[in-house]
């Protein structure tokens, strides 16, 4: 994603990888439901070793999240009035250890956080407990395969959405990357949507797939996905590839932690918020909640509380919009309403049509 809906960039969402913008870090980088279920393919883990010498060695490229770790230990040391002189002292460290974790370069231990937290009056609160669980991250993850082949917002985009309580998904012009079939996302790649090198697109595709392990995990975060209804008339790769994608919403409608929503045509009037697709990834607390957009020339990160509570509200008035979700079991002669899976069902069976006929 550059990185938001299918994201790796839906052109950044979706798709490959853009540029890629990174709004409160102050940093710019570049580049229910039946017994059915899908099943992604099982991702490999790896670990590093993370000391050299005997001594933390520090990372030549951070992660996003041990970036946005940083960030917090900045506004921890902001709050409890400190300098970064003053700080180190307090944690009976040199100043310029502080400012490697302050840029995600290194860690922090339990004690300095608790230490520093109590100083800014937040010891004890579930922030506190939130960053220590973010603290601990190696970044490393199945998607470290990848980090010779493809763009550093794909791999954080992957380890995001490891990381996340929720995810929180509106697309505007494609099914969401977690959601789409591999023939469905290599049209994408290959319809020339997603800017990507054609050697590059084979892994680009690959990663997608991998990413959707983490709705089928036994710890896979709650996922709700609202996908404009223009994304779902949109042949990518002709009538085939685009009635198995419609046939995969209901499918993946069925897991417990997916909910799917379609916003309606009739709907674009009635509000002004739907202008671009974001995922919002949703922390154990709200200060630690994240926003990725797709806009025109690239994708953000967007860690500012103000800004992600906004997306929050947004999401939330796209919701109440939207058609009420698949309900793949649903009995057809207790619907009384339009909803998402009556829209799937009408745009999905002129496709089984012509299959019929061939």
């Amino acid at each position: 994603m550059a990185a938001t809906s299918g994201r790796e960039c839906g052109r950044c969402v979706t798709g490959a990888t853009p540029n890629v913008e990174t709004v409160g870090l102050g940093i710019q980088r570049s580049p229910r439901k039946s017994e059915r279920r899908w099943t992604a393919p099982e991702p490999v883990h790896k670990t590093v070793p993370r000391h050299r010498g005997g001594r933390v060695a520090l990372r030549l490229n951070p992660t996003y999240r041990q970036r946005r770790f940083g960030e917090e230990v900045r506004r921890l040391r902001e709050r409890a009035g400190l300098s970064s002189t003053d700080a180190a002292g307090l944690l009976g460290i040199k100043q310029p250890h502080l400012s490697n974790i302050e840029a995600g370069k290194t860690g922090l231990t339990e004690e300095r956080l608790h230490l520093l937290a109590d100083r800014a009056g937040v010891k004890d609160s579930p922030l506190v407990e939130a960053l220590i669980g973010m603290g601990r991250s190696t970044g490393k993850g199945w998607w470290t395969d990848y980090r010779k082949v493809l763009g550093a917002s794909h791999l954080d985009l992957a380890e995001l959405e490891a990381g996340a309580s929720g995810l929180h998904n509106y697309e505007l012009l494609l099914v969401p990357g977690l959601l789409q079939t591999e023939a469905y996302a290599r049209a994408v790649h290959e319809s020339g949507y997603v800017p990507s090198e054609p050697r590059g697109r084979a892994h680009a595709v690959e990663f997608r797939i991998n990413r959707q392990s983490v709705l089928t995990g036994g710890r896979g975060p709650e996922y709700h996905a609202i996908i404009h209804e223009a994304a779902l008339r949109v042949l990518y790769g002709g009538e085939a590839v685009m009635r198995d994608q419609l046939l995969r919403l209901i499918e993946m409608s069925r897991l417990p932690n997916v909910t799917i929503q379609v916003f309606p045509l009739e709907a674009e009037g009635r509000v002004a918020l739907s202008s671009h697709a974001f995922l919002w990834a949703r922390s154990a607390v709200p200060e630690l909640d994240t926003v990725l957009t797709d806009q025109l020339g690239g994708s953000r990160f967007i860690d500012i509380q103000e800004m992600t509570a906004e997306y929050r509200d947004s999401f939330e008035q796209l919701r109440k919009l939207a058609l009420p979700p698949i309900d793949a079991d649903a009995v057809p002669e207790g619907r009384r309403e339009k909803d998402s899976l009556g829209l799937v069902q009408h745009l999905l069976y002129p496709l089984l049509q012509k299959r019929g006929r061939a």
